[in-house]
């Protein structure tokens, strides 16, 4: 979806990605923060060095202005994300862990390089616009993901509950490929729609002037897909870590 691979992501890929991460981080940290003394959820509860609510919001403010509520759109594949994320929390806390073993330390693991390519790309100083990636609380991202997962080992589960989480973790990595899937969508549909406006803006331009322009434009397109590939290989070594801490 984004060209982090190239090391090159517009402005306007970043702002529906930090969009989408809202609405799910919103999900998944008042999820947590309602479950946190159940038995399931005590042991990986780290809102002080995890917690990415508050960054994305300074980010969000930061693109967008104080009023940044009214101006986000969200994905559809996100919204379900989010009810997903609500209905566990409500249904099965248990199975929170799933999900947040996902999500945070996915970005936990990829966050200072990712973080690094969208300052460069987007010229952005003094890390403004880029909280999201800053995990302050976590002085190791190493030896603090061994921390979480020897404390998911100390959660006493049955074989069933065992089961319905990684089932869960499952689920998890099914959503974020939807929300990755539809994101790159939006942004194909919007590269294609400065396209045709391109194109009519320059009609009294030569043919070959045009012809141009789209074969650049196609090929900045067809760079999306690199960094889909990219973050999915991180959930699947989340996926299959994962399955052996259980």
């Amino acid at each position: 979806m984004l060209s982090y691979q190239r090391g090159n992501v517009s402005l306007r890929q970043y702002q529906m990605l930090l969009c989408s991460l809202y609405k799910i981080y919103e999900a998944l940290e008042e999820a947590l923060d309602r479950n946190a003394s159940h038995d399931a959820v005590a042991p990986i509860y780290f809102p002080q060095e995890l917690g990415r609510l508050e960054s994305i919001e300074k980010d969000l403010e930061h693109f967008y202005g104080q009023n940044w509520k009214e101006k986000i759109t969200v994905p559809a594949a996100t919204l379900r994300y989010a009810q997903r994320l609500r209905e566990v929390g409500r249904d099965h806390p248990e199975y929170l862990v799933a999900h947040a073993y996902t999500r945070y330390l996915g970005d936990l693991s990829g966050g200072q390089v990712l973080g690094r390519i969208t300052q460069k790309s987007l010229g952005l100083k003094n890390g403004e616009g880029l909280s999201f990636f800053s995990f302050p609380g976590v002085s190791s991202p190493n030896l603090f993901k061994q921390l979480y997962r020897s404390r998911m080992n100390s959660i006493e589960q049955t074989e069933t509950q065992r089961s319905g989480v990684l089932q869960e973790a499952v689920t998890a990595f099914e959503l974020n490929i939807q929300v990755f899937n539809e994101l790159q969508d939006s942004v194909s549909c919007a590269s294609e729609t400065e396209n045709e406006m391109r194109q009519r803006r320059t009609q009294h331009k030569q043919n070959t002037t045009t012809t141009a322009g789209d074969e650049a434009l196609q090929s900045s397109s067809s760079l999306m897909p690199r960094f889909l590939r990219t973050l999915l290989g991180v959930f699947v070594v989340l996926a299959v870590g994962m399955v052996y801490a259980f």
